[in-house]
């Protein structure tokens, strides 16, 4: 797999509305995209730092996997997301055939259009991670 870069990190919120000011206010962030993606029942608003982007995530359902979060572990860093070179798909095979638990077996389209993938964190040393491709 050929990771490009960091694509961006996820951080889940009780309310996008209520955290915002502080990204950007006080770190002096602009929001430049926010969008609700309806089958993984979130709302996401996106930040660029360089050329990272910060990702917040609320949930729109009590169902959601970010609801859950946060009910177990509070708001906070949730995800680091990996832009791959090589696709998603082939990326996810790879990750299986090394051994790595994966969440999705296929691809599935994830905020900003993206394709998207995530691989257990207890294969990947307790970190979340999200494959993606444009």
């Amino acid at each position: 797999m050929k990771i490009s870069h960091i694509e961006h990190l996820g951080i889940a919120v009780k309310s996008i509305e209520e955290a915002l000011p502080y990204y950007e206010n006080v770190l002096g962030l602009k929001c430049y995209n926010i969008e609700t993606v309806e089958d993984q029942k979130v709302k996401t608003a996106f930040l660029k730092v360089g050329d990272t982007k910060i990702e917040l995530l609320e949930p729109t359902s009590p169902e959601s996997t970010i609801a859950k979060f946060l009910e177990t572990k509070g708001p906070g860093f949730h995800h680091i997301a990996f832009a791959v070179e090589d696709g998603v798909a082939n990326a996810l095979a790879e990750c299986e055939a090394n051994g790595i638990r994966v969440i999705d077996k296929a691809p599935r389209n994830g905020a900003e259009g993206l394709k998207i993938a995530f691989l257990h964190p207890k294969s990947t040393q307790g970190v979340l991670t999200e494959l993606c491709e444009d």
